[in-house]
């Protein structure tokens, strides 16, 4: 990929752009005050606006479940970037390009991280050599094939109306179509946001020779610099969202076949629940609701709501997260409707 970077000169490594630890910091703050805001409120006993309190009960969920996988997930993109041999991953993957992404989307198997802690994940695949849309694939399936998301769906509805099996095969088939729509783009590069488009552009052989530690030291400071505003900011938006919008009003349109699968959709959207714990959530909602319209939630929800957008834009640009969205949407709506015909 050709790169404008200069050359360096002298032998001492340049030091991260102060921008870095000025997001790192409004990340951590930010996440810090929700947290030591909520312990205050609890041990005080002041009481803020019902609507406000609703607020940050909800964020402070949102954060309590994405906040130790997003650390898992950018622990494994170190790895993957820093401790791994050398293309190890794309040596034992098929040529053919969709079987290559078939086995990719698998990968969520050996990696029990949620949607969020995938995003870093991802984007150290993509700095380590996968194309835009093999890393996608994984994206995609990674929080639905994942194995502690499977147990817990199981646990939730077992095999009752076909919702386990349909949110597995569901969610591979939305990686891998949307997957191979994007592989057909004559430029990948360009669904990537600048800055990260420029990071993975970075010429390694003009950067002078660092220990693994330090690497793994920059990597991490790095994508926690990216990902911890944007987790804090959308756990904000979530909580709001979630204070708006009347449930009552969703539970009405649950006995339509049409209807019930746009509430979930909806539904998935602002809740922006953790995918490990998802099924235990929309459990209640299964004696109101047609099963296809809980697989609409379980599919959709892991990998398209307000939470993960607002992460994903670090990586992304809003033109593909807005046809991402709208694939994902489509395609998870007819899941839904394929699934309440068949149930």
């Amino acid at each position: 990929m050709r790169t404008s970077a200069p050359q360096h000169t002298d032998h001492k490594h340049p030091p991260p752009g102060v921008k870095r630890y000025v997001w790192l910091a409004v990340g951590i703050v930010g996440l810090a005050g929700l947290l030591g805001l909520r312990a205050f409120l609890a041990n005080t006993g002041v009481r803020l606006p019902n609507e406000l309190q609703d607020t940050l009960t909800l964020s402070f969920s949102v954060v309590i479940e994405s906040l130790p996988f997003v650390i898992l997930g950018i622990i494994l993109s170190l790895i993957v970037q820093v401790w791994l041999p050398d293309g190890i991953l794309m040596r034992h993957l098929p040529r053919t390009p969709v079987l290559r992404r078939l086995c990719i989307s698998m990968f969520g198997v050996f990696l029990p991280v949620c949607e969020c802690g995938n995003v870093p994940l991802a984007r150290g695949l993509i700095i380590g050599g996968f194309t835009v849309p093999e890393s996608m694939t994984f994206l995609l399936a990674a929080p639905i094939v994942n194995p502690i998301t499977i147990v817990t769906t199981h646990q939730a509805f077992g095999f009752d109306d076909g919702i386990l099996v349909a949110r597995i095969l569901g969610g591979l088939a939305i990686a891998n179509i949307v997957g191979w729509l994007f592989s057909l783009q004559a430029r990948p590069t360009g669904m990537l946001t600048q800055g990260f488009a420029a990071e993975c552009a970075r010429p390694e052989q003009h950067e002078h020779p660092r220990s693994r530690r330090a690497k793994s030291v920059d990597i991490f400071v790095r994508e926690s610099s990216v990902i911890m505003p944007a987790l804090f900011i959308g756990s904000l938006i979530a909580g709001a969202i979630q204070v708006v919008v009347p449930r009552d009003v969703l539970v009405a349109l649950g006995s339509n076949p049409l209807w019930s699968i746009l509430a979930m959709l909806l539904l998935a959207f602002v809740i922006a629940v953790c995918s490990s714990v998802d099924a235990f959530f929309i459990l209640p909602f299964a004696s109101t609701f047609l099963p296809g319209s809980i697989v609409t939630f379980l599919v959709f929800g892991p990998i398209i709501d307000v939470k993960m957008l607002a992460i994903l834009r670090t990586t992304f640009t809003t033109r593909v997260l807005v046809q991402l969205t709208v694939l994902v949407g489509l395609i998870s709506a007819l899941l839904g409707l394929v699934v309440n015909y068949v149930a």
